[in-house]
């Protein structure tokens, strides 16, 4: 914890689900952008659509997914809808306003890799793969990301471009006939980041409490650009921290519940 009661992965969650409205329809990852948007919905942004890749349409889980394939989401939906619908009338049809995302690997353009690290043929490290976020990267009307920084995630050049950015900055998006925004919002456990307008280079616009420019570029495998008028990050209230900190606690007892009765029943069953 930091010394202000807090931990930076604490801060990086509360102030992405700060970016959330609540009129927002939003295509939700596992991980930390569930976690966020769960927060959002939580606290200031009780009408918020969460959509997951499932199928699941107006979830509201009191406990964090661990898959997309989680009962909880299909037992606090709206509704639930088929994967083939969910992508082409959702979400091709231009009907989810954020996409949020994670990344593994992160270029300075907000391209993403989840695929593999090193060569494709010969990878280092298999990844989980792109799923649908290839195609929430390019439908959705703009991509919010969020991470923790390291210079082995954020680096000058990914390994395998999984889901689209602004390719090489500037118009690549639209020299390829994509439309929408793509990422307009990057957020870590050390600052915030918005693209230029014109190059679409990640810029860092805030720095969280207690950050300072060296330590955002000692974790950064690109040059950082930074802000004219540099921002700070407002520190979590106690409510954004409650909120979070109670969703963890009752996520993290239901999978150890749920693992204590799998071991319970298969002893018996043995």
């Amino acid at each position: 914890m930091s010394v202000t009661g807090f931990s930076p992965n604490e801060m990086m969650t509360i102030a992405a689900s700060r970016a959330l409205k609540g009129d927002d329809v939003c295509f939700v990852g596992i991980g930390a952008p569930s976690a966020a948007c769960n927060v959002a919905r939580l606290t200031h942004a009780p009408d918020i659509t969460l959509i997951y890749e499932s199928g699941t349409i107006g979830t509201a889980p009191q406990v964090l997914p661990l898959s997309i394939g989680d009962g909880e989401l299909c037992d606090t939906a709206v509704t639930t809808v088929s994967v083939p619908e969910m992508f082409r009338y959702w979400l091709q049809g231009g009907r989810i306003s954020i996409g949020f995302l994670g990344a593994a690997q992160l270029d300075k353009f907000g391209n993403i890799n989840t695929t593999v690290i090193g060569d494709y043929a010969h990878p280092k490290t298999r990844l989980p793969g792109g799923g649908g976020a290839p195609e929430i990267a390019t439908s959705s009307k703009e991509i919010f990301i969020t991470m923790a920084q390291s210079r082995r995630a954020m680096v000058e050049k990914i390994d395998f471009y999984t889901s689209f950015g602004h390719g090489d900055g500037g118009d690549h998006r639209q020299r390829l006939g994509i439309d929408t925004k793509g990422p307009t919002l990057l957020i870590t456990d050390l600052a915030i980041w918005k693209p230029d307008p014109v190059t679409k280079e990640f810029t860092v616009v805030s720095l969280h409490p207690e950050v300072t420019r060296n330590k955002v570029q000692e974790t950064c495998g690109w040059t950082v650009k930074f802000a004219d008028t540099l921002e700070q990050t407002p520190e979590p209230t106690e409510l954004e921290l409650t909120t979070l900190r109670d969703l963890k606690a009752r996520s993290s007892g239901a999978a150890h519940k749920g693992a204590a009765v799998g071991a319970r029943q298969g002893s018996k069953d043995g």
